[in-house]
């Protein structure tokens, strides 16, 4: 967890609902597999933070790209932190690339890391219990909501159709505006 969540391409909302699922087959204790995830995010969060007050934006335009970290998203994740600083953070770990950013931007800032810490860590235990809960009720649930995906396959296709359609008219649409 605390390598995903300094940047490094790892899926971390997979790893944690695999985690939550893995609970439900009884194959994972559920408060051992929360308090880890926790400690994993809250140690990569912590670590991105010191790297942005040590480094700074320096490291990300030097080592971004190997994190496909672009200049776009440093100054999408800057200005959302100048616009909304706290909340971003509490609520960037939803917000894939956003994640990897924002801390290390808020130490780059010279954020109070008392600050921080609430805020991230708040966002961090939310963030690991949403995935964690969800891959465990997924796998509770597992056998209904296979027979409902069955039922519904012929909507569910039709539901993907629909939206491509509506997705290529509106992507045609604007290209002819240009």
């Amino acid at each position: 967890m605390a390598l995903g969540i300094i940047g490094l391409p790892i899926p971390d909302e997979t790893i944690l609902t695999f985690a939550g699922y893995l609970v439900s087959q009884n194959h994972l204790q559920l408060l051992p597999t929360i308090i880890s995830s926790i400690l994993g995010t809250l140690s990569g969060i912590s670590i991105s933070f010191l790297i942005g007050r040590k480094f700074g934006i320096k490291f990300l335009n030097k080592f971004g790209s190997y994190l496909h970290i672009t200049d776009e998203k440093i100054e999408r994740t800057h200005k959302w932190l100048e616009g909304y600083g706290s909340w971003v953070i509490l609520f960037g770990y939803f917000l894939p690339g956003i994640r990897h950013l924002t801390a290390i931007t808020a130490g780059s800032t010279k954020m109070n890391y008392s600050k921080f810490a609430l805020f991230a860590f708040v966002g961090g235990l939310v963030w690991s219990l949403t995935f964690i809960l969800l891959g465990y009720n997924i796998g509770k649930n597992w056998i209904a909501i296979l027979e409902r995906i069955n039922n519904n396959v012929g909507l569910i296709i039709l539901t993907i159709l629909f939206l491509l359609i509506i997705y290529f008219a509106l992507k045609y649409r604007l290209g002819k505006r240009k």
